[in-house]
C-alpha cells in the first residue's frame, strides 16, 4: 500500500510541477527557469509546513505521510532539473543567471521550509 500510495502521489506532484512550469514559461518567459524555482520554493514551504504538522499536530498514517511527503513532494520538487538548468545557464555564458539561481533557490528554498514550519507551529 506505501509504495502505490507513493507512486501515485509522485505522479500527482510531476504533473503539478510540469503544469507550473509550462505557466510560468508563459507568464515569465525563459530567460531565467522561474518555473524551477517556484516549485522548490512552494516544495519547500509545504515540506516544512506538512513535516510539522504530522509530527506535532495531527496524526495520520504512514501511508498518508509518505504519500505526501516523499510521493507529492518528491515529484513535485525539482532539484535535479534545478541543477540541470543552472548548468545550461552556464554554458550559455550566463554567470550571473546561474549564480543568482543557485543563491535564490537555496536561501528562499530555507527561508520557506522556515516559514511553513513557523506558520505550522502558530496553528
Amino acid at each position: 500500500m506505501i509504495i502505490a500510495g507513493v507512486a501515485i502521489g509522485g505522479a500527482i506532484g510531476t504533473l503539478m510541477r510540469y503544469l507550473i512550469q509550462t505557466h510560468s514559461l508563459q507568464w515569465f518567459g525563459d530567460s531565467f527557469p522561474y518555473g524551477t524555482l517556484l516549485v522548490n520554493v512552494v516544495g519547500s514551504l509545504l515540506i516544512g509546513f506538512l513535516s510539522f504538522i504530522f509530527l506535532e499536530r495531527i496524526t495520520v498514517s504512514e501511508e498518508l505521510r509518505l504519500t505526501i511527503l516523499v510521493g507529492f513532494l518528491g515529484g513535485f520538487t525539482t532539484f535535479s532539473t534545478f541543477s540541470l538548468e543552472t548548468l545550461n545557464l552556464l554554458q550559455q555564458g550566463s554567470i550571473m543567471s546561474a549564480f543568482a539561481n543557485v543563491f535564490l533557490s537555496v536561501c528562499m528554498c530555507i527561508f520557506a521550509c522556515f516559514l511553513g514550519m513557523m506558520f505550522a507551529r502558530a496553528l
